[in-house]
């Protein structure tokens, strides 16, 4: 095959683009919340997620390139630059390859200069390889494996290898020692057996390809960073999906996606960044240890008995894995004797967590088709997230997302259909976007610290009250189903505009908006339900007008709920999904001295604005607005 001159452009023009959105997207999203979270956006901005046009053309001279074909047990070369032994072929050559046969015990070796750029073109190629890597780049600068069109290519290993002092690291079907880009509209198959799929210990591209990886280990790992713009990439992973593991330096480490198709199923970690990940575009499906229905704790609050048995017998989690430390990973439960990672060796160090989306600085996410079931939290970072973009649908058996630092969401559509805590951070601030949250605990809850400290659940949250601490919503609309509270900040809480509507707790332990610090609102509406006993309204500090108010008796659930004025026009209304008896609510509609009709079900009561907060409350604020204390 000999690729035209127009398609070569075309994967230049497209490259271009590509470098362009990648570094126009990081200016865009620092400028659009940058005065919410500029640490984040340094982050994002330390990575180069840039794309070469080489690493999209697939073109090639076939006239100068040398063929390779695999048959019985020998392999046949047409050309200089490789040499064969039996079915073992050393590529020791700069140049273009052409692989196509079957071997049964064979390898490709890549042993050439570390200048020599090697383009091996996948015309057809089953390779099965007893003792060690199908295909191993001990030597390059950089190494294209090429899929060609309509063919169908297949490298698979055993489960166990045979190394020596030179190999000594070796853990994957396809183990490349230098920068290694993937590409063609071909199909690649891995059956990694022995650990890992598909490893760099430098850059790993991908921009097409239909992509097929099975592996008792991780699927997909490019030590100093994966690049993804492109394809259709299938994954069954005995841990991690794909990662990048570099620790060395914070332009390092990371995962950028900017488009292509993920079906991830890992018994531990998706998407697993060192630094940071960053995903501008693409369609994922994701499951993470065998889904949220596989939690530490059922969706009612209680322990999941299956989860406790495995904790019991050595492990804890799914799949017997340990404790969590502060970053999430598991250090205690005594697990079952793993391998751990080191900088040169891509074991993995086996933990509890089983999240989708992690990153140890940030994850930052503007765009994306994102369906999520997993064990442990959907989206998670060591230290921020940023959303600013995209339709995140996820179900997760802990937090839909949790982040250490500031978690700032300003753009698109967050669906969490099933969580413990629904969003979880330092500083949570919301400036846009389409929000929803069912959750089996808070629903929002800001809390200075890591997630850690108990053993009923996988990622367990131990927080106190903290300076710093912040619930910031200025915009967006924000939809909250919560069994525990609604809204919780162990610090402040300040509206600004947007739209909140809580259907919180029905037990009188908890509160539709709980705070330690200070509730101020500006602007924006909410409407907040909940039940009688520890329920909070906004302080005095305000400058909207807000009511607290507690009705003679419970409302069941699914009776409208409207507030009127003395006109009979109605100023809100909310339909909770549960009983409650207890609500607070603020509009810039509110005026003093006017007189308002709260209508629930068969019950109908007046309250007059008398002051910024005008409340019936007995309950934790007393009828002042004021609360605090708890912050659990």
């Amino acid at each position: 095959m000999k690729i035209s001159d127009t398609k070569k452009l075309a994967a230049i023009t497209a490259a271009f683009f590509i470098t362009v959105t990648a570094f126009s997207g990081c200016s865009e999203s620092a400028s659009s919340s940058q005065t919410t979270n500029s640490v984040s956006q340094s982050a994002k901005s330390d990575i180069d997620a840039s794309i070469a046009a080489e690493d999209i053309d697939v073109g090639y001279d076939e006239e100068s390139s040398i063929g390779i074909t695999f048959a019985d047990g020998s392999a046949a070369i047409d050309g200089e630059g490789a040499t064969a032994e039996g079915e073992t072929v050393t590529i020791s050559q700069a140049g273009t390859y052409i692989l196509s046969g079957t071997a049964t015990n064979g390898r490709i070796i890549v042993s050439a200069d570390k200048t020599a750029e090697i383009k091996l073109i996948f015309n057809g190629v089953d390779i099965t390889c007893a003792d060690n890597a199908p295909l191993l780049v001990s030597k390059a600068k950089k190494v294209y494996i090429v899929l060609e069109d309509g063919t169908e290519n297949v490298l698979t290993d055993s489960a166990s290898y045979s190394l020596g002092e030179d190999d000594s690291n070796t853990d994957g079907a396809i183990f490349s020692k230098a920068d290694l880009t993937i590409n063609g509209n071909g199909t690649l198959t891995v059956n990694a057996n022995y650990k890992h799929g598909i490893v760099s210990k430098d850059d790993l591209v991908i921009t097409d390809g239909n992509i097929n990886v099975t592996s008792a280990s991780t699927a997909m790992e490019g030590k100093d960073s994966v690049k993804i713009s492109g394809g259709t990439v299938n994954i069954s992973a005995g841990t991690n999906g794909i990662k990048s593991t570099n620790t060395e330096a914070s332009d390092k480490g990371f995962i950028s996606v900017t488009g292509g198709s993920f079906t991830v199923v890992a018994n531990n970690d998706a998407f697993e960044a060192e630094t940071v990940l960053s995903i501008e575009g693409g369609s994922f499906d994701i499951t993470t240890g065998g889904g949220s229905a596989n939690a530490s704790m059922k969706s009612d609050g209680t322990p999941n008995r299956n989860w406790q048995n495995n904790m019991s017998n050595g492990g804890g989690g799914p799949n017997g894995m340990g404790r969590p430390d502060d970053n999430g990973n598991g250090t205690g439960g005594e697990p079952p004797a793993m391998p751990t990672a080191d900088s040169t060796d891509t074991t993995d160090n086996t933990s509890t967590s089983a999240k989708a989306l992690k990153a140890g600085n940030e994850v930052n996410i503007s765009g994306g088709e994102f369906k999520i079931d997993s064990a442990d939290d959907s989206v998670h970072s060591n230290g921020n997230i940023v959303i600013t973009g995209g339709n995140i649908s996820v179900a997760s058996g802990d937090n839909g997302m949790h982040a250490n630092g500031n978690l700032t969401i300003s753009d698109g559509t967050v669906d969490i259909t099933k969580s413990y805590e629904g969003i979880e951070g330092s500083i949570v601030t919301i400036d846009g976007g389409t929000i929803s949250v069912v959750a089996s605990d808070d629903g929002i809850n800001c809390a200075g610290g890591s997630d850690t400290g108990s053993t009923d659940r996988m990622g367990a949250d131990q927080f106190s009250s903290q300076d710093g601490v912040e619930l910031n919503i200025n915009g967006g609309t924000v939809t909250i189903d919560a069994d525990g509270d609604g809204l919780d900040s162990n610090g402040n809480f300040t509206m600004a505009g947007g739209t909140v509507y809580v259907c919180g707790p029905t037990n009188g332990g908890n509160g539709a908006l709980d705070y330690n610090g200070t509730a101020t609102v500006t602007g924006g509406t909410l409407i907040a339900c909940g039940a009688v006993g520890m329920e909070e309204g906004f302080g005095d500090s305000s400058t909207q007008y807000s009511v607290l108010h507690d009705l003679g008796s419970t409302v069941s659930a699914n009776e409208k709920l409207t507030i009127t004025d003395s006109d009979g026009k109605e100023i809100l209304s909310f339909t909770p999904t549960k009983t409650w008896q207890s609500v607070v609510f603020t509009s810039a509609d509110l005026k003093k001295g006017e007189t308002y009709t709260i209508t629930a079900g068969s019950q109908s009561e007046t309250v007059t604005i008398d002051g910024i907060v005008t409340s019936n409350s007995k309950g934790m604020s007393f009828g002042r607005g004021h609360g605090g204390g708890r912050g659990f």
